[in-house]
This record gives C-alpha cells, sequence and structure tokens, in this order.
C-alpha cells in the first residue's frame, strides 16, 4: 500500500537554498541521479558516506511507493588530476604507473567499488552507464553546445564559454559564488592560453599521440571532459528536466555548477529540479584525508588496523554510525562514536528480534488512547525521514518504539488493549524501516546462519565421501548434481578431501 499522500517529503534543495515540497515531474514515479565514482583508486570513507546517504533516499522513496530509476556513473575516462583541464588523466597516470591497460585499472577498482558497497548493503542503481560507454552522445551534446554559442574549438580542444553563457543565465546559482570572484582566485595554468577566458571548462580534450586513452572526433582525437559524461548520461536516461541530482558536497563546485552551465547551454533547461549534497567526513575534528594521517580505508575500519584505530567495528555498526548524523551535516569519526553505536546498533537488533514474539494484540478491552500511544513512534519516524531524509531523529524514534516493545515483551498483558490494527501496522514497519529503508540487518544471526551451513555441509560431503568409499557412484554424482542445481558447487580435492562454494 502506497504511503506516498500520508507522508509527503521535503528536501533541503541546494539550489534555492531553501526546503521545499517534493513533488515529482511524473506522479509517483521518480528519476534520481548521483554522481558515482572515478575508478582509479580504492574507495574511500568519503564515498561510502556520500553513497550511502542517498541508497537512504533510494530506499525511503521505493518504500513509500515511489517508482524510481536511480542513475549512477562511474567515470572512466576524463577526470584529471587535481580535478583541472590540463594534465594527465586519473585512470590513465594509474595505468601508466602500474603498467597496465586503462581499462584494466577500471575493472580492478569499479570491482572493489562494488565489493565495498555489497559490504555496506549499498543497494545497487537502476542504471550504471559508464563515461566510455557513452562517447558518441557527448560528441553530440558538444555539437548541440557550439551550435547554441555557448562553446568553442581551439587546436583540437573545445572549451565552454561562461562569459558568454553567464550573459543569458547565471553561472554560479548552485554554489553561489560570484563571476568575478571566481575570475580573481584562478590560478593560472599550463595550457590556459587555449581558453578565451581563464573560467572556461573544458568540453573535449585534444590528445597528444602518446595518450593512453583517446577517440576520433570532428575536432581530432581526444577524450570528453570531466563534467560532460554527467551532463550526457542524466538527460539520456532521466530526460532534459528530472526531479533529483545527488553528489558529494566537493563536487559542488566546479562539477555540479558546470553541469548546469551544460544542460542549459545543449538543452535550454538545468537538468534536476532538486539539487542534493552529501558533507564530509571528520577525524576527530580534522578533516579526513591521507596528508593528514587520518584517512582510514573501510577494510582498515573493519579490521581496526589503523594507528587512530582502537579496534575494528562491524560494517552494520558503521552504517548504523554514519545514519546516525544528517546526510547534510558534518559527520566526526571517533572510537567513542563508534562504540556508541555499536551500542545502539545492538540494542535495535535485540528489539527487532522481540518483535517478531510479540504476544497477540486486542485480547482485551481495546483502548484507542493506548493503541495511537503505540503507533506514534512509528509515524513520527516517518514524518522524519519525509524531513529532508533526517535518519539521525528516525532512529531516535525507532528506539521509543523499542522501549515500547520491550516492556510489551515482558508484560504480554499490555498489548491486550491495543488495537490488532494499529499493532499490526506498528510493527511491519518498525521492521520494514529498520531492514528496508535503514538497510540494517543483525549480523549475529547471519554468522549463526553460516556457522550452521558449514557444519551441514561438512555432513553432506562426509556422506558423499563415504558413497565414493564404497563405490556408490550414483549416489555421490547424485549429491553433487543436486546441490550444484541449489547453487553449491563441491570441488574434489587432490588429497581427498572436499570444499564448497555458494554462487
Amino acid at each position: 500500500m502506497s504511503l506516498i499522500k500520508e507522508y509527503p517529503i521535503s528536501i533541503f534543495n541546494s539550489l534555492t537554498k531553501e526546503k521545499e515540497v517534493f513533488e515529482p515531474l511524473i506522479k509517483d514515479k521518480v528519476g534520481m541521479y548521483v554522481c558515482g565514482p572515478t575508478v582509479y583508486s580504492d574507495v574511500h570513507l568519503g564515498n561510502v558516506r556520500t553513497f550511502m546517504s542517498f541508497d537512504i533516499v533510494f530506499r525511503y522513496l521505493k518504500y513509500l511507493g515511489y517508482a524510481v530509476r536511480y542513475v549512477r556513473n562511474i567515470t572512466d575516462v576524463g577526470h584529471l588530476v587535481g580535478d583541472a583541464d590540463e594534465g594527465e588523466d586519473k585512470i590513465a597516470k594509474k595505468a601508466r604507473l602500474e603498467e597496465l591497460e586503462p581499462m584494466e585499472v577500471v575493472q580492478k577498482y569499479t570491482n572493489g567499488f562494488h565489493a565495498v558497497m555489497r559490504m555496506f548493503n549499498i543497494q545497487e542503481p537502476s542504471i550504471e552507464p559508464t563515461a566510455t560507454g557513452h562517447i558518441i552522445e557527448q560528441i553530440e551534446f558538444i555539437k548541440t553546445i557550439i551550435g547554441n554559442g555557448y562553446a568553442y574549438e581551439t587546436d583540437g580542444s573545445v572549451y565552454f564559454d561562461v562569459r558568454k553563457y553567464h550573459q543569458d543565465h547565471e553561472y554560479g546559482k548552485l554554489s553561489g559564488r560570484n563571476i568575478d570572484d571566481m575570475l580573481s582566485n584562478t590560478r593560472t595554468l599550463s595550457g590556459q592560453d587555449q581558453k578565451r577566458d581563464p573560467l572556461d571548462f573544458a568540453l573535449w580534450k585534444r590528445a597528444d599521440a602518446g595518450h593512453l586513452m583517446q577517440w576520433p572526433s570532428p575536432w581530432g582525437n581526444g577524450f570528453p571532459g570531466w563534467h560532460l559524461e554527467c551532463s550526457v548520461m542524466s538527460t539520456k536516461y532521466l530526460g532534459t528536466t528530472f526531479d533529483i541530482h545527488a553528489g558529494g558536497m566537493d563536487l559542488k563546485f566546479p562539477h555540479h555548477e558546470a553541469e548546469i552551465a551544460q544542460n542549459q547551454g545543449c538543452c535550454s533547461k538545468g537538468g534536476a529540479r532538486y539539487w542534493m549534497h552529501a558533507n564530509m567526513l571528520t577525524v576527530e575534528g580534522r578533516k579526513m584525508a591521507k596528508s593528514e594521517g587520518n584517512g582510514f580505508t573501510p577494510e582498515q575500519l573493519l579490521t581496526g588496523n589503523h594507528k587512530l584505530l582502537e579496534r575494528g567495528y562491524s560494517a552494520m555498526t558503521v552504517r548504523f554510525f554514519m545514519l546516525m548524523s544528517h546526510y547534510a551535516s558534518t559527520l566526526d569519526f571517533s572510537n567513542e562514536s563508534l562504540q556508541a553505536a555499536e551500542k545502539g546498533y545492538k540494542r535495535l537488533m535485540v528489539a527487532l528480534k522481540l518483535s517478531e514474539k510479540l504476544p497477540e494484540p486486542g485480547t482485551g478491552k481495546m483502548d484507542k488512547e493506548q493503541s495511537k500511544d503505540f503507533k506514534a513512534p512509528i509515524d513520527k519516524a516517518f514524518t522524519d525521514l519525509s524531513n529532508d531524509f533526517n535518519t539521525a531523529k528516525a532512529i531516535a524514534s525507532l528506539f521509543d518504539m523499542a522501549s515500547k516493545i520491550n516492556i510489551i515483551y515482558q508484560d504480554p498483558k499490555k498489548a491486550a488493549s491495543i488495537d490488532p490494527k494499529d499493532f499490526d501496522w506498528s510493527i511491519m514497519h518498525f521492521q520494514g524501516i529498520i531492514k528496508d529503508v535503514l538497510g540494517l540487518h543483525d549480523e549475529t544471526q547471519e554468522e549463526g546462519g553460516m556457522q550452521v551451513l558449514d557444519g551441514v555441509m561438512k555432513m553432506v560431503m562426509e556422506l558423499r565421501k563415504q558413497a565414493k568409499f564404497s563405490k556408490d557412484y550414483a549416489l555421490s554424482d547424485q549429491i553433487r548434481d543436486d546441490l550444484k542445481a541449489k547453487g553449491v558447487q563441491i570441488k574434489d580435492e587432490k588429497d581427498g578431501g572436499m570444499s564448497y562454494t555458494i554462487d
């Protein structure tokens, strides 16, 4: 049953700097674009926080009843070192350093990105396009921008004409920057003489003969600028006007500002109507960065293998910790805050287990006030989540519900006066918000289940070993084939032992 009308969503729109009631372009359908990773290195915790923030948006929209098309790109070309218009492509540089093909680098770090997303239970998008898979579309986009008078070609490179665009539109609206202030703060870089104005940014870059990643174009061999791919892929899959565009706060300028300009320059429309930005991570009040010595990886956080970590923390503890802060606020890592999150997560998991063992409600005289009181924390949790996806307040509301569940579990008589409809609705959504919206699950049950499975498989492999020893090859083969049909592969080892893998 749809909850869309009952819990209308408000979003803080970075474009208008106001919180606005969310109204999708198409009734009950949402188009959402999130800037994905540049796959030249391992995923850092800032990435995890960003993608987890918008995983909640994706999950909650679906939970309310929206049909969501979620597009999250993979940047596999065009992102230059230092986020500049000159210098090396980040992926090409890594390929040269590691003596690999660029697409080997891309595959390696794309696989790593997906593994980390799975680790933290971050759902896959509806579409995950790549920059290299849309070179033709990017060339066509550039041609239209040139035709509209907002870009020019110089010596095989194409640049967006920011001053010309600013005459007709407002460059800097999203980031709140003044174009003259931007000019005074612009560094002089090699190759700037190709530009008519230092503020102009690259749509297409001419490639030298030795450049590892290049494609033919009307302007010669080259590669697309970093900002262009998101304009092209968002409009291709969501339309020239769509609902939500999201990303990290660090992308607001220049990346997202350039996207809006490109969209207007090509399509006369700015793309997204609602812009959302997740804030940064700090460690004990200092910005998380390798140069600060405090930039630990997701793997280090799980293992505790870092000088700033007292021990490791589970993936669900880290997920819970990140959700205890609103996505737009700074999130500060410390051992104390992680340990507090661990306790809170475990408390919520205990309540989740108890919610499955409660007595039958409504067995006595029903009391409307008690029913309303029982339902109130879940109603509040929905209101919290609909208020700009405030997971921190929603979790507090879930803890209120956890207390009520514990009281009823300890004293089953208290369920007698609660209306069964209110009781069932509250328990269903208590479980649903935890599992389906917040994406939390009980790791202890998961570990226990794997131990049981491992024990069962050892017994089955021993039975197969005995069948082979008895020369009952028909039974041995049947066990192997039946397990294979269920997605379990048994492998015979050289020493006579056996192992298994699950597909």
